[in-house]
């Protein structure tokens, strides 16, 4: 049972074929195909801005550190500054307190000096009277008028 081709319809099936092909590729496959395109050259897009946004980023995050680096060296080199002045100014403040102790010690010293003189002349004076006294005492005499007579003797 062989059953010859139908060319007619065979060649009917092949233009139906083509003309819903064709009618189907410009109303349904051909815009399909378009929104597909464009949603990936939309996404190829995206994601080329977003690896710019992302390089910016990482330009943006080195100069904020340059720039934070530089911060911390100035803070750190004010902060040096700022401590030798104040090491400056406590080794002139210690001098300066030195040299006044220096003064206030040589002014005491020269007051117990002169105390001290004044205590010796004021011993030897009350060893001279107590010496007089006491020759006096052993002599029973008063010693007044032998000074007087030696004084009186160079006349």
């Amino acid at each position: 049972m062989h059953i010859p081709p139908n060319w007619g319809t065979f060649f009917a099936l092949i233009v139906s074929f083509l003309v819903f092909w064709f009618i189907f590729s410009r109303l349904f496959f051909r815009p399909f195909l378009n929104l597909l395109a464009e949603r990936e050259r939309r996404f190829k897009d995206l994601n080329d801005r977003t690896e710019e946004l992302i390089k910016q980023a990482r330009v943006a995050e080195e100069e904020r550190e340059a720039r934070l680096a530089e911060v911390r060296k100035g803070a750190i080199a004010q902060r040096e500054t700022a401590r030798r002045k104040a090491e400056e100014e406590a080794a002139q403040m210690m001098e300066a307190a030195k040299a006044e102790a220096r003064d206030t010690l040589e002014q005491v010293r020269v007051k117990i000096e002169t105390e001290l003189k004044a205590a010796e002349r004021e011993l030897e004076q009350i060893g001279h009277s107590l010496a007089s006294e006491l020759a006096e005492r052993v002599l029973g005499r008063p010693l007044n008028t032998g000074a007087a007579t030696t004084t009186g003797k160079n006349n």
